[in-house]
């Protein structure tokens, strides 16, 4: 009986190490995600507004806008999630 508690205690050592590791990741991932989003957005609309094209500043800045608060609310429940 006490070789298979010997033999359980790798396996769910392996378990919760590869299972933190994978939160680390996940983590690790949804952060850049967030990050690259971001960033393109800013430059959509940076993009947008020097062309001194009130029209295309509008809706370059509707559709940033947009993808911000899609991605954080993603980002957010993903992370819910993970935890």
């Amino acid at each position: 009986m006490a070789t298979t508690q010997t033999k359980a205690n790798p396996v769910s050592d392996f378990t919760e190490k590869a299972t933190a590791n994978s939160k680390k990741a996940s983590a690790a991932y949804l952060d850049s995600y967030e990050k690259t989003v971001l960033t393109l957005a800013d430059s959509y609309e940076k993009a947008a507004a020097s062309t001194k094209v009130d029209w295309l500043e509008t809706v370059a800045s509707a559709q940033a806008g947009f993808a911000r608060e899609v991605t954080k609310a993603y980002t957010a429940a993903a992370r819910d999630v993970v935890a």
